[in-house]
């Protein structure tokens, strides 16, 4: 969201606040421009004008998202990376035949898995529910603890 609200006070002038940025992410954030070559989707968006401070409204589109946000984009693919330098060679052969899968909010964005792949040469999925597939899994877990116990907890 702080990349988004950068991004349009350098671009356009125009000063938005976090509600703003959270929607244009959620609407028309990408994590790399189209893969169609276009701008992609568009968005009207509206706030104030850093130059007379009037209010003012712009169409913004997927491409210019992708810039906005392309530094953040990095820094998780560079996480990655390093998490999958630090993965135990048993892990390692799992996700090389599994894959990468994507949880929570970040799953969301829209060709993350795209872009990781690439960036990777790892299938990389999206898990179902992403916002809500660790709290299921938590749930099951405590439905379950007696067959989970030996996971969970230091064995004596």
């Amino acid at each position: 969201d702080e990349a988004i609200i950068g991004y349009m006070k350098k671009e356009f002038n125009l000063l938005i606040g976090e509600t703003s940025a959270e929607k244009i992410k959620m609407n028309i954030g990408i994590a790399c421009a189209p893969i169609d070559k276009t701008d992609g989707q568009c968005m009207e968006i509206r706030g104030r004008d850093l130059t007379n401070g009037i209010p003012k409204e712009i169409t913004i589109n997927e491409r210019q998202m992708s810039i906005a946000i392309n530094n953040i984009v990095e820094q998780i693919i560079e996480a990655v990376k390093i998490a999958l330098d630090q993965t135990p060679p048993e892990i390692s052969s799992d996700i090389v035949e599994r894959g990468i899968f994507l949880t929570g909010g970040g799953a969301m964005l829209k060709n993350l898995d795209y872009v990781l792949s690439r960036a990777t040469n790892l299938p990389v999925f999206i898990a179902e529910d992403p916002l809500f597939c660790v709290v299921n899994g938590i749930k099951k877990i405590l439905s379950n603890l007696d067959t989970f116990r030996s996971v969970l907890f230091k064995q004596e």
